[in-house]
């Protein structure tokens, strides 16, 4: 699936546009804080129902706007044609539409058009806590599992009913009925992301050394309680410090993925080149999953990735993402040159379009 035509109304700084798209690499070009990355966003949006930069649906509205519009045209393999058109007015909820008819829950929507992003924001998976390194799991694997999206549900859910009992009764009958909900839900979730960790591990390594020359050993391993007990069991062990502290204390809403290089910490000892070409790698290796998976490549998203990445890199990184395996890419970058020059080797279809603040010209 690749987008065709994009159309925005009122979506951030941009008042009306409209884009058709190369199914190959499309480059976005200009200078910081104009509106490169909410094109990138906007392409997102559409797919995931929502913004990939922790903003409210109101705060995607264009300022003395009170509504926005993001419409896509996508096209498969045989030229069958899907419109995607997310909508939102202050006051009223959000509405997502496939082909003109809205969806009931926006977790229907989730995984027909699979995205991988590539961004700064990337970082905050090294730095930040775990929630935002689960946050990316479920993300990820919510994109081809569905039984693994509506188990997550089913567990956020039952963990905030045990959460708001526990304030308020010791009832052991109650508790043993949210444990044993609980515990149903987490198995699925415990299973998906240990196997999914252990399919990026290799991957991850692969692109790595592709991308730097460093020789360091980097990898990724799943922390979880579930590792050594099951839920009901941590969850019995531990009910007097949850009756305590008035929430549940252990569970797979605690679980975390470790980076490591050279059996270090990655946040403390990894240098921001080796972080940069880790966080790179993990995205590549999330991307061959989710194409192994659905049987369809995902879209592409790079935005401004070439920061703090030398041309060596950079190169690399274009040669890998132009050849084979990978589908329609949508790049953002400041520097028209760097682009230039970082295209010329691969030989790719590719558009490049001009970006001025609120506008875009091919």
């Amino acid at each position: 699936m690749y987008l065709r035509k994009l159309t925005l109304i009122n979506f951030k700084n941009l008042a009306e546009q409209t884009l058709a798209l190369n199914r190959g690499i499309n480059c976005f070009v200009g200078d910081n804080g104009t509106c490169k990355t909410n094109i990138v966003d906007a392409v997102y949006y559409l797919s995931m129902g929502r913004s990939a930069l922790a903003m409210s649906d109101g705060q995607c509205v264009r300022h003395g706007e009170n509504f926005f519009v993001v419409e896509g045209d996508y096209a498969d393999r045989d030229e069958r044609h899907e419109q995607i058109v997310c909508t939102y007015q202050r006051g009223a909820q959000k509405v997502v539409k496939r082909n003109g008819k809205p969806y009931e829950r926006l977790s229907d929507h989730v995984g027909l058009i699979p995205v991988v992003l590539v961004s700064p924001m990337d970082s905050m998976l090294i730095s930040d806590a775990a929630e935002e390194r689960r946050r990316y799991i479920n993300g990820f694997i919510s994109q081809f599992d569905r039984e693994y999206m509506m188990a997550l549900i089913r567990y956020n859910a039952t963990l905030a009913e045990r959460n708001k009992f526990l304030k308020i009764s010791s009832d052991e009958q109650m508790l043993q009925i949210y444990d044993a909900q609980l515990a149903a839900s987490a198995v699925k979730i415990h299973q998906m992301r240990a196997r999914v960790v252990e399919q990026m591990r290799p991957i991850v390594a692969e692109y790595y050394a592709a991308m730097s020359l460093d020789r360091e050993q980097i990898d990724i391993t799943y922390r979880s309680e579930l590792n050594e007990r099951p839920l009901e069991e941590l969850l019995a062990a531990s009910r007097e410090k949850d009756l305590v502290n008035g929430f549940t204390t252990c569970g797979v809403h605690r679980d975390d993925i470790l980076f490591t290089i050279g059996d270090m910490p990655l946040r403390k000892y990894g240098s921001q080149g080796q972080q940069k070409s880790f966080l790179i790698a993990l995205k590549m290796a999330q991307y061959r999953i989710i194409a192994d998976e659905r049987g369809e490549v995902p879209i592409l998203l790079l935005d401004d990735v070439f920061d703090k990445l030398d041309e060596g890199r950079v190169g690399e990184l274009m040669r890998l993402v132009a050849g084979e395996g990978f589908g329609q890419i949508v790049i953002t970058d400041c520097n028209r040159e760097r682009m230039v020059r970082a295209l010329a080797p691969c030989g790719a279809e590719h558009t490049i379009f001009d970006v001025t603040y609120g506008r875009v010209i091919e």
